[in-house]
């Protein structure tokens, strides 16, 4: 088997392990309550204020896991789960999203860069498939087309890499806040640590897979010439 095909199923595997560890811990920590009753929204607001950002609106979207700052509109959106719930896992993703706000308003680097990414990587997004798939079909003959396709996929691939450190820095931020505000306990702090960091690997998974298959049509592109 091609060593290329083995490193795409290990890391099919990988996400899904990353992602049932992610839903089950998600579950569990959604069963232990805040002693101080706080809801996420709660949670997310009074963050904010404590970080004097006062243009950010919390906002309640459905969905599982759906929860995220658009800082187009300067909204925290928190799904029903985390919005409502006064667990120690709503408390825990509601800090981390506005980690993102609190970014956004220290002019965080990384988070200036991905941003700067974001029209790119949407017309990537968009029409990448299409232009590799064409690309493929045609490479011996145009293989330009098929090294634009590689240029786009790679925006998409460089903008994963660059994620990584904005969510990572985003849970730092949150879980120091959660501690240094009384939130969380010294019996449920690891909780909400543990919570962030398994939402993280679901980031460093989807960075490897991008970068896998950047590799895979590299080679294709490579062995045109064989």
């Amino acid at each position: 088997m091609n060593p290329i095909w083995i490193i795409f199923i290990g890391i099919a595997l990988l996400s899904y392990i990353v992602q049932a560890n992610l839903n089950s811990k998600f579950k569990k920590f959604s069963k232990i309550p805040l002693a101080n009753g706080m809801t996420g929204r709660d949670v997310a607001e009074k963050m904010l204020q404590a970080h004097g950002i006062h243009d950010v609106k919390v906002t309640c979207v459905e969905g599982h896991l759906t929860d995220h700052y658009n800082p187009a509109d300067h909204t925290v959106n928190l799904s029903r789960d985390v919005y409502s719930s006064c667990s120690v896992a709503a408390a825990a993703v509601a800090a981390h999203e506005c980690g993102h706000a609190v970014q956004h308003a220290t002019a965080y680097g990384p988070l200036k860069m991905r941003s700067a990414l974001v029209p790119a990587v949407s017309f990537a997004s968009k029409w990448v498939s299409w232009i590799l798939l064409a690309g493929i079909m045609v490479v011996e003959r145009f293989p330009g087309l098929l090294l634009f396709g590689i240029f786009l996929f790679a925006t998409t691939t460089l903008f994963s890499f660059i994620t990584l450190p904005v969510e990572i820095n985003a849970s730092q931020r949150a879980l120091a806040w959660l501690d240094r505000s009384g939130i969380t306990s010294s019996y449920n702090h690891r909780d909400a640590e543990s919570a962030l960091r398994s939402a993280a690997y679901t980031y460093v998974v989807a960075a490897l897979s991008s970068l896998a298959t950047l590799v895979y049509y590299v080679m294709i592109y490579m062995g045109r010439r064989d």
